[in-house]
């Protein structure tokens, strides 16, 4: 006599909500108001480049992050 193991019900039934974005908005980052770090530094100057902007040199890490959305935008780089 074999046994069934027991259902879970209701889990499957479950679907993710994908109509919010997990990300934070830069501005409400902990660390946000730290200097923007080497790779943001780096990866900025390579898009300013391309877009042939400058980048400032004291941007914390949530201003770099939306600079880089920014100009992701512009040079067609990165997520859209």
């Amino acid at each position: 006599m074999s046994v069934a193991p027991p259902s879970v019900t209701g889990m499957s039934d479950q679907t993710p909500d994908t109509s919010t974005d997990a990300a934070k908005d830069p501005a409400d980052w902990v660390t946000g108001d730290e200097p923007m770090t080497g790779p943001q530094d780096s990866y900025l100057h390579t898009l300013a480049r391309e877009a042939g902007e400058e980048v400032p040199d004291d941007l914390t890490k949530a201003q770099a992050s939306e600079m880089i959305d920014r100009l992701q935008g512009e040079t067609g780089r990165g997520a859209s």
